[in-house]
């Protein structure tokens, strides 16, 4: 029986679990769960709910159904938890972070907050506050990818095992998009507005 068929076995018997408990399990390392989810996620198997791994029901399928179009790429957007921008007092998904930031671009000189999800815990983060891992051979939705984290080790620790680098929203932001001049409000401090023109020169 292969791992990932073990994992769908066990979180029958225990409703679920978390990586580091699946790990631990099986004796391998967290980096290696993470893909055995990846894989599982894709298949429509599990969902990850608050840093817990989970069976899909009935109701996540008539979830599905309610489709979401990232107006990026014009993808399904099939995460539970997509990358989120709130601008002009309306919220827009993209459907991965690679999409949102080509979206930031569409919404330049506006004031713009945004949230996006730890990769491994699914806890939300301000994006401009986020540590992002750009051209990994994990490759979630679009190329090259970006996969956010709260904390830079976890970061670079993920790299350690797909490649990638490890970048700062700014040099995410500059890396996708080339050219910048945007401003975007942080929830971390009431009422700021970043200039990311402005944050470059500084630099």
């Amino acid at each position: 029986m292969d791992r990932k068929t073990k994992i769908v076995e066990i979180l029958q018997e225990k409703g679920e679990a978390t990586v580091k408990e699946l790990a631990n399990i099986f004796g391998v390392s967290e980096m290696t769960i993470y893909r055995d989810i990846k894989e599982l996620e894709k298949e429509g198997y599990i969902k990850r709910k608050h840093g817990s791994i989970l069976l899909r029901n009935e109701e996540d399928e008539e979830d599905k159904i309610k489709e979401k179009i990232c107006p990026v790429c014009e993808k399904t957007i099939i995460r539970a938890h997509p990358y989120k921008i709130s601008v002009d007092n309306k919220n827009i998904e993209a459907c991965c972070e690679h999409c949102g930031m080509i979206l930031h671009k569409q919404y330049e000189d506006k004031d713009v907050f945004a949230i996006t999800y730890d990769f491994i815990t699914e806890n939300p983060i301000t994006a401009f506050n986020a540590f992002y891992v750009v051209g990994s051979d994990a490759k979630p939705c679009c190329s090259p990818s970006v996969i956010p984290f709260s904390d830079r080790k976890m970061a670079e620790k993920f790299v350690k095992g797909f490649g990638g680098k490890v970048m700062s929203f700014l040099e995410v932001y500059d890396e996708i998009n080339k050219t910048i001049n945007l401003n975007i409000k942080s929830c971390c401090q009431d009422k700021q507005v970043i200039n990311i023109s402005q944050l470059k020169k500084e630099k």
